[in-house]
């Protein structure tokens, strides 16, 4: 019997799949064979810098060429809908040297970030391209969408007691009421791993639940010594811990993003759904308490309420920390117009909650001491039946798949060149030895 014959096509991801490993190879083993980064050298580190450029290159040509083939293999089609940890650990086994393997990350685990080769650059890489391939993008998108394994180990503790305490995030069931609050006292409520993973889960758990009606987030009481005893909505990403390299890429900047955020603006989809019908989705309130600042404000973009305390804040800080913040980029225009949103970007402008440009921002301002109460009347109003299907309309016309399919393949690698930037190593190491 006669071999098959390779295809044109099949021919050239071949060769780029040679490509990319003879590069990603040459570029690792010098890599291996380095001192410590801190001790290379100007010359040295700019040969090695020459080294991995040449196999991203190769790399973003596969994507650019194969990325819906790409992405079909590692999902038998289409037909698999894995995590996007296991997509990039995937593709790593499957196409060598396309993504660092695990291996190749854990060994820089306990690194400070100035002092790691920047590998999650190469996985942002392959996310861009899987996302700007347009079928295989709009399929992980909605794999973003299916609940996680810890949501579904805890639902029916959930339906029966309407209580989770998941570390980050506490989950609490009221009449009807979720109200997600996030429990990091000492860190005012700063964006870690952990809290990112706990809140994908509490929002599953929400969406997932008959019982819950309207999902509420709002910050905790603070033990911080600036804040303590006071409530805080969240500070955003966590600094200290990008200094010392415990940010993941995947598990926090794209996770973040793809899942729980998602999942609060479209809605959960769990396996056995009826793809004829929309994901299950809910109204949602976030109630800020003090401020609201990077990652944290970025939140209440995807709203259906937002209350917020006369005394509270919000801001954005990332031109100033030198990192892109999350879908702001994205949302903030359409919500308080384009000159207001690079003012706010561009130049880290605060918005006060008792000033005339909040009103895009939040939907009422109160006294501090009424907002739990105003929660609740606010809560009320969002149990109409037909709120679930005008907010997935509103969802829809304001932001369709496709245009957040296109921002995130460009965020993807822009967010992961930003996190290995000297200006940013440079920022989040000042914020670190303050010991903030």
């Amino acid at each position: 019997m006669n071999a098959p014959t390779l295809t044109a096509r099949d021919a050239d991801l071949d060769a780029a799949r040679r490509a990319v490993t003879a590069a990603a190879e040459e570029a690792d083993r010098a890599l291996d064979a380095a001192p410590a980064r801190r001790e290379r050298g100007p010359e040295r580190q700019r040969a090695l810098d020459e080294l991995v450029r040449a196999a991203r290159r190769a790399r973003a040509a596969l994507m650019a060429r194969h990325g819906q083939r790409v992405y079909d293999e590692l999902t038998d089609g289409g037909t698999a809908r894995p995590t996007l940890a296991e997509l990039v650990f995937a593709a790593a086994e499957r196409f060598p040297g396309l993504v660092p393997t695990r291996e190749r990350l854990a060994a820089e685990a306990g690194l400070t970030q100035a002092e790691k080769d920047g590998h999650e650059i190469d996985q942002a890489i392959f996310l861009a391209g899987v996302l700007r391939a347009e079928r295989a993008g709009a399929h992980l998108l909605e794999s973003m969408l299916q609940p996680t394994p810890e949501a579904l180990a805890l639902l029916p503790h959930y339906r029966e007691t309407g209580h989770v305490d998941l570390g980050r995030i506490d989950l609490r069931r009221r009449d009807g009421v979720a109200e997600l609050t996030i429990t990091r006292p000492e860190r005012l409520n700063a964006e870690d791993n952990a809290l990112v993973a706990a809140l994908d889960t509490a929002v599953d758990l929400v969406l997932a639940d008959d019982l819950s009606v309207v999902g509420v987030l709002r910050g905790g009481v603070m033990t911080h010594p600036r804040y303590v005893g006071r409530r805080v909505f969240c500070a955003g990403i966590d600094l200290v811990d990008l200094h010392h390299g415990r940010i993941s890429f995947v598990d926090f900047l794209v996770r973040r993003e793809l899942a729980p955020i998602a999942k609060i603006w479209r809605g959960l989809r769990i396996g056995d759904d009826d793809l004829l019908e929309p994901p299950r989705a809910k109204p949602w309130i976030a109630a800020v308490d003090t401020f609201a600042i990077g990652g944290g404000m970025q939140l209440l973009f995807v709203f259906d309420r937002v209350l917020a305390a006369r005394d509270a804040y919000f801001s954005l800080p990332a031109a100033a920390e030198g990192i892109v913040p999350g879908a702001g980029n994205l949302r903030l225009p359409r919500l308080a117009g384009n000159r207001a949103a690079r003012q706010v970007i561009l130049s880290g402008r605060r918005i006060r909650a008792d000033e005339p440009l909040a009103a895009w921002i939040c939907d009422e301002v109160v006294e501090p001491d009424r907002l739990g109460e105003e929660i609740g009347r606010h809560a009320a109003g969002l149990t109409l039946p037909a709120v679930r299907a005008n907010r997935e309309l509103l969802n829809l016309a304001e932001e369709p798949p496709w245009a957040t399919q296109q921002y995130f393949a460009e965020f993807a690698v822009r967010q992961a060149q930003r996190m290995y930037a000297p200006d940013v190593l440079a920022k989040v190491s000042r914020f670190a030895a303050k010991g903030a």
